[in-house]
């Protein structure tokens, strides 16, 4: 939980706004542009009237400017010196990680909150390129740029926390089988695990320049030996301007999470979520007293739009069990086995996997999730959030070739294959579940056109929101 609390400000603070217009999309309006209004007149006023005055075309043109006008807010997240000195401590410990676990595991920024009774006081060299370390039984530190380009060791992340007497092991190094030519056996290379106790607190400076940047606070209440805590919260204020706040209570039946995201006081983003949270009550407001009593989650967008969700648990974790079972990942081929072995069809089938993996989900999570974005104004509903499967990122992968060996005492096959990089080549295709608004048009349109993918980051927190808290 607690890596899942500081991952949610990790993502919440590396939203990347880059927004962008739909240049497919046909608006079009019931009254036609005359000479007397320009296009820029007309979104004008289309803008001024409430969601359910307009027609589903017009609802589209006041979703983009309102959008348009909270992303202008959350622009602003880019020039957070402290939020920018997250992200390269981030970046810097994947490019070099700083061993915390006495020089066996690499680490990330979340790692840091998330163990208690672990010291030392890291050091970036500019240099080579990696963290020097310096033993010590009383403090956590990390000494590093501010900057991803700068070269000057002028901001310090120190921590330090309370110990719980939940021991939990962390994989340093996975086993595995491999094959022994000389015993013609398998062999297996067994799992190696550090041990680390959960903290029921942990607190974090951020300093920039000698000066405090940023401070964060995260909490955990553990119960029956079980490393899920019962209550956990974090909490990140930033001198700039900036507060996220994250918390949660996990029961045996009942289970709530709480997250919001503040400029100055004023609401960014606002989540809530779980069966005994008072949705209801936040939904008193008239225009969306219709939604109550429906919803077990909800999101509040700035002063414009809130999401209404209502999901079925059970029936989603029914359906994913279904789908493990369903689309199985294919087995590896053989190295050594030149009959039994069938690389190009491995690859194949794998493409086949992801690609009804992926559809799977998205048929689960449209079938068990109900999003809505709504106008928080007027109460009107604008669209449904729903999930698309879609092809992502790609890359080559050379296949292997036979190589002949005469020696048939060590390779009674004849031969083994070899990763030379003289073989065939395949495509390795990944896909990802995009979300679209379906509008009361039934028209579907990418959410990120509207609201950029810095919201749809948000979107997908919200989802984990929405699923973190199951049994």
């Amino acid at each position: 939980m607690i890596k899942k609390l500081f991952l949610a400000s990790v993502i919440l603070s590396q939203l990347t706004i880059s927004c962008s217009s739909n240049d497919d999309e046909t608006i079009t309006d019931p009254d036609p542009i005359t000479k007397e209004e320009t296009l820029q007149e007309q979104i004008a006023r289309i803008s001024k009237l409430p969601y359910s005055a307009l027609a589903p075309a017009d609802q589209k043109v006041k979703l983009e400017v309102e959008a348009n006008d909270m992303l202008v807010q959350m622009e602003k997240t880019k020039t957070s010196g402290a939020i920018e000195a997250i992200q390269n401590l981030g970046n810097l410990l994947s490019l070099s990680p700083a061993d915390i676990f006495g020089g066996k595991n690499g680490n990330e920024v979340e790692d840091i909150l998330k163990v208690a009774d672990v010291y030392g006081i890291y050091t970036w060299n500019n240099t080579d390129k990696i963290w020097t370390k310096v033993a010590s039984s009383t403090e956590l530190k990390f000494v590093f740029p501010a900057k991803a380009n700068g070269t000057e060791n002028n901001a310090i992340f120190s921590a330090k926390s309370v110990s719980s007497d939940i021991k939990v092991a962390f994989t340093d190094t996975y086993g595995s089988w491999s094959y022994d030519p000389i015993k013609e056996e398998m062999i297996q290379t067994p799992t190696i695990n550090d041990y680390f106790f959960l903290p029921t607190s942990a607190d974090a400076i951020l300093t920039i320049g000698g000066n405090q940047a940023a401070t964060f606070v995260t909490n955990a209440k553990y119960s029956n030996g079980s490393v899920v805590p019962d209550q956990a919260s974090y909490k990140m204020v930033l001198n700039d301007g900036y507060t996220l706040e994250v918390s949660g209570n996990k029961k045996a039946t009942d289970n709530t999470g709480k997250g919001s995201f503040t400029y100055n006081g004023k609401n960014l983003v606002e989540f809530t979520a779980g069966s005994t949270a008072d949705i209801d009550g936040l939904l008193k407001e008239e225009p969306l007293a219709q939604y109550r009593g429906k919803a077990n989650g909800l999101a509040k967008i700035m002063d414009n739009f809130i999401i209404v969700a209502n999901t079925d648990n059970e029936g989603e974790a029914k359906d994913d069990e279904a789908l493990e079972k369903s689309v199985v990942y294919p087995e590896y081929p053989g190295a050594y086995n030149k009959l039994s072995t069938d690389y190009k069809a491995y690859y194949t089938a794998r493409n086949t996997y992801r690609q009804k993996y992926s559809e799977g989900n998205v048929n689960n999570y449209n079938k068990n999730t109900k999003l809505i974005l709504v106008s928080k104004k007027d109460g009107t509903k604008i669209a449904d959030i729903i999930q698309r499967s879609e092809k992502g990122d790609s890359f080559t992968t050379i296949l292997p070739v036979w190589v002949i060996q005469t020696n048939l005492e060590y390779y009674p096959d004849g031969g083994y294959w070899s990763w030379n990089g003289t073989g065939e080549t395949i495509i390795n295709q990944e896909y990802e579940e995009v979300s679209y608004l379906k509008f009361n048009d039934n028209t579907q349109v990418e959410m990120s056109v509207y609201f950029s993918k810095g919201f749809e980051n948000i979107k997908a927190d919200f989802d984990k929101f929405l699923g973190s808290f199951k049994r």
